[in-house]
């Protein structure tokens, strides 16, 4: 590939992870892992402009043959995490659960956020056609929350008409390793059926947590996601995966 074109696709790129940047952050989730997609554009963008003015080509070729090296593993690592993401993307559970958990996401002063309502709207889905399921809502409170996302996950089923007694409010976890670590202290038993519910990106880790805490018999329920901000959620499932892994929830 000559020196101008891969000048102008690194322009190209680090112009769209910027706009990605801005178009994330709009979507005010509290989350600021959409800063990721600023760093990504200055760097692409800081490529384009060492391969123009020639500065590329006049560094050792150690140190430039290492970096490639290094992007070219972090591509292919990536590509093997998000297959392992894509293999939950499209589960739905089974019938007559004993317990399903629904991982918290952020709630804001109006009610769910879109993603959380996405995994309540799923949940409900399963409670109605199943009413024996015990529903566990797992999420504390977050600095910018009006309430635990427990309370508000309670909320909402309740008024959709689920019965109180069938939810169980967990409102300490902060993540999704304490969503799931203390949900299970909750049921108090190892041995019952459980469905984890989350975002169709989110279910591979969610089972995997499960079944790293003890969980035997436990299966993912995907909820939708908002395409338009896929990209992100699979690029942030990528290093939740990674932090588990490192932290040793996964093992």
């Amino acid at each position: 590939m000559g020196k101008k074109m891969t000048g102008i696709i690194c322009v190209i790129a680090g112009l769209f992870c910027i706009g990605y940047c801005i178009l994330v952050s709009m979507a005010n989730s509290g989350s600021r892992f959409y800063l990721l997609w600023a760093a990504g554009g200055i760097l692409l963008l800081g490529m384009a402009f060492l391969v123009h003015f020639g500065i590329w080509g006049r560094i050792p070729s150690v140190p430039r043959k290492i970096f490639l090296a290094a992007i070219l593993a972090d591509a292919v690592l990536f590509l093997i995490v998000e297959c392992c993401v894509l293999s939950g993307y499209r589960e739905h559970g089974r019938p007559g659960l004993d317990y399903i958990i629904v991982l918290g996401a952020q709630v804001k002063p109006e009610g769910p956020s879109a993603v959380l309502q996405y995994r309540l709207d799923a949940a409900f889905d399963y409670l109605t056609e199943n009413e024996d399921t015990v529903c566990i809502l797992s999420g504390g409170q977050g600095r910018n929350e009006p309430c635990t996302e427990a309370e508000g996950m309670y909320r909402y089923l309740a008024d959709k008409g689920i019965a109180p007694g069938r939810l169980v409010k967990e409102e300490r976890s902060t993540d999704t390793s304490e969503n799931i670590a203390f949900s299970v202290e909750l049921m108090g038993r190892s041995d019952a059926s459980v469905g984890i519910v989350t975002n169709n990106f989110h279910v591979f880790r969610g089972v995997r947590l499960a079944k790293s805490a003890g969980i035997e018999d436990v299966c993912g329920i995907s909820a939708h996601s908002d395409p338009l901000f896929l990209l992100n959620n699979m690029v942030r499932e990528f290093f939740g995966i990674g932090k588990d892994l490192i932290c040793g929830n996964l093992f």
